[in-house]
């Protein structure tokens, strides 16, 4: 179990610091720069590594994942990215860190729940209502009345979010005969 869970501990950490990072950046081509940002393609990443915790050791090792790849990437974040003279940094470390925890640990438990379902029902359920709520709670708390078009930035998020999740199916199902469940 340790090398695993070290690896998926250090990757939520990096997923966690890089999306963080990269929501700060709209992306300026064929007019999306009022509905999509960079950090929206990473983020996913953090509910394909919990449900892959989740799958391989259970919920209580994939609660420790993501409260370990919290303090990586929150720490990280506010020591590397966090601007605290300026209001929406400081925001977006709040905004992230509430968002990640709320909606990761409930993905942790729908996961859990669905476990014995078809291989596919647990990873897609859980990650997309993890990320609805992950995407209303962080653009909400980071963008709420500051002029940042936060409404189309959550859709546009939540769009590629869920296209990701969708996409991620494709390496779970690949690993599932590599990683056994518990």
């Amino acid at each position: 179990m340790s090398k695993l869970f070290l690896i998926l501990s250090l990757l939520m950490g990096a997923v966690i610091l890089s999306s963080n990072y990269l929501v700060q950046f709209p992306i300026k081509y064929y007019g999306l720069d009022e509905v999509l940002t960079y950090g929206a393609f990473s983020y996913p990443i953090a509910f394909f590594i919990t449900d892959l915790a989740n799958r391989t050791y259970g919920k209580l090792i994939a609660r420790n994942i993501v409260y370990i790849g919290f303090t990586i990437g929150i720490s990280f974040t506010l020591i590397f990215s966090t601007n605290f003279a300026d209001l929406i940094s400081v925001r977006i470390a709040i905004g992230s860190g509430t968002a990640f925890l709320i909606a990761q640990l409930l993905d942790v438990q729908i996961f859990d729940y669905l476990r014995k379902k078809k291989w596919f029902i647990a990873p897609l359920t859980s990650s997309v209502i993890g990320s609805i709520i992950d995407t209303f709670l962080f653009f909400s708390i980071s963008f709420y009345a500051t002029g940042v078009p936060w409404i189309t930035l959550a859709l546009g998020d939540l769009g590629v979010k869920i296209f990701v999740a969708l996409l991620m199916l494709i390496p779970f199902r690949m690993l599932l005969n590599t990683l056994k469940p518990i």
